[in-house]
């Protein structure tokens, strides 16, 4: 997280398809398709390795999905059977060099593996001492490379890269959704918590793996199902394969996935993630006392909650903040001065619609509680007589170990403060978190469990000492 943001950076985004005998369909342009529509999860860097007769082949750098991959590239990459893609968010300061942009091409003994992966490992620390202590070299430092190791040793033992994969998830424990090319398979596999998500999909009859199912409707898809936690599945001639590494966990969907990371248009273990939010903004509803005029939502994460609260509350849902589409999420300026002037450029309170009314502002966070006093000091600058503050999600109280940026505890405004003190240092009228009790009614169709560690503290895994 940048030390001038108040959001919460996504996870990243993966996506692999392998193209069937007949399909006439392009590897390399269904994955520039498909990370366009998971473009929200990562904009920091893209990439994308195909599958040529000639062997893999690797493209990414720095910026948005167009800017990486140019018209010319996708001439250049034409004729693939099979390709994986990368969308990404570094998970610290460390990981944003970009040295560690993915996917990651490696050539070994047994051949060639392309790889990407959406997580964090919590012992990638104590396993990347054991690889140097053994002689090994890395180049980057995130969790990619040292995947891709762990699994080029495993292979020396196996005869297959899913075999391979299996083995090494026995020594491999936090979040990692990868989605692997080798010389002949295509090869999606989940930890055993399944704390990112990852799904299968299928267009015509070639089969897709994405972290979410809105990848697969942007290329005219559909969603088959999600690879289970600890399971592997690999895309080979046209067929499927599943295998399951025997590791009994707790299941852990990172719960902010719902809140904030996902498009509202995909389907997470079984949930619809527009439902889940607008039953949140329910919740929040149900629990309370204040009273308004108009309901309105923080585009884009909170609008969903807001007509949730609205049609549960009875209170009129309004549009109250517009949103210039244009700029980045990442426009972040160095300044205090700046950083306001970035707000009013990004966000701006319609007048028409909050002047002289009793607002109810749903928005789905507050990490430093800077966002909010902003937005805040917008409405009430536009004329809002009382501005009352719902937030769809617990307060954050802990570090994520799992990929999420979260800042350390002492920038978080929950920190240390009561609600009432949250609420006097946004300067709302009141102030209203959902509790996580709520989330058992949010995901009540979820397959799974989910973690909700950044609010609680319950970590599914050991975690490191804090």
């Amino acid at each position: 997280m940048s030390p001038t943001s108040d959001k919460i950076n996504e996870a990243c985004g993966v996506f692999g398809i392998s193209i069937a005998k007949g399909d006439s369909r392009d590897a390399a342009a269904s994955v520039y398709n498909a990370l366009f529509a998971l473009q929200h999860r990562g904009q920091e860097s893209a990439g994308i390795a195909i599958r040529m007769p000639q062997g893999l082949r690797l493209h990414k750098g720095p910026g948005l999905v167009p800017d990486v991959i140019s018209a010319r590239d996708l001439e250049r990459l034409k004729g693939a059977s099979a390709a994986i893609g990368h969308v990404r968010y570094a998970s610290d300061s460390a990981d944003a060099a970009p040295m560690n942009t993915q996917p990651i091409l490696v050539r070994h003994a047994s051949g060639t593996m392309a790889l990407c992966y959406n997580g964090k490992l919590v012992n990638s620390k104590a396993l990347r001492l054991e690889t140097e202590t053994r002689g090994g070299i890395f180049q980057t430092s995130n969790d990619a490379e040292l995947i891709s190791y762990i699994i080029v040793r495993e292979h020396l033992r196996t005869n297959t890269t899913e075999d391979a994969i299996l083995n090494a998830m026995h020594y491999m424990i936090g979040a990692y959704s990868l989605v692997v090319l080798d010389d002949h398979k295509l090869i999606a596999a989940r930890d055993p918590n399944g704390f990112r998500p990852l799904c299968v999909g299928q267009v015509g009859d070639s089969y897709m793996f994405a972290s979410e199912s809105c990848a697969f409707e942007a290329l005219g898809g559909h969603l088959i199902r999600e690879v289970e936690p600890g399971e592997i599945v690999v895309a080979e001639n046209g067929e499927l394969k599943s295998y399951l590494c025997g590791i009994h966990a707790r299941s852990s969907l990172c719960m902010f996935e719902f809140i904030y990371f996902a498009r509202p248009d995909s389907i997470l273990d079984g949930v619809a993630v527009d439902l889940a939010r607008r039953e949140s903004g329910r919740c929040l509803a149900r629990r309370s006392t204040t009273d308004a005029d108009i309901v309105i939502g923080v585009p884009d994460s909170g609008m969903a909650s807001a007509m949730g609260f609205a049609a549960e509350s009875g209170i009129p849902y309004a549009v109250g903040l517009m949103k210039n589409r244009y700029i980045g999420r990442t426009f972040i300026q160095p300044t205090k001065d700046e950083r306001e002037r970035s707000v009013r450029i990004k966000l701006n309170a319609i007048k028409a619609v909050v002047a002289d009314r009793r607002v109810i502002l749903v928005d789905d966070s507050i990490v430093r509680g800077t966002t909010s006093e902003r937005l805040v000091k917008l409405l009430r600058e536009a004329g809002a007589r009382e501005v009352h503050m719902k937030i769809s999600s617990p307060p954050f109280l802990n570090p994520c170990y799992f990929g999420t940026a979260i800042p350390d505890r002492e920038e978080l405004a929950a920190y240390n403060r009561t609600e009432s003190d949250i609420c006097a240092m946004i300067g709302a009228d009141s102030l209203q978190y959902l509790p996580c009790e709520d989330f058992h009614v949010m995901m009540k169709d979820l397959k799974h469990g989910f973690c909700d560690a950044c609010f609680t503290g319950n970590y599914a895994v050991p975690v490191p000492a804090t």
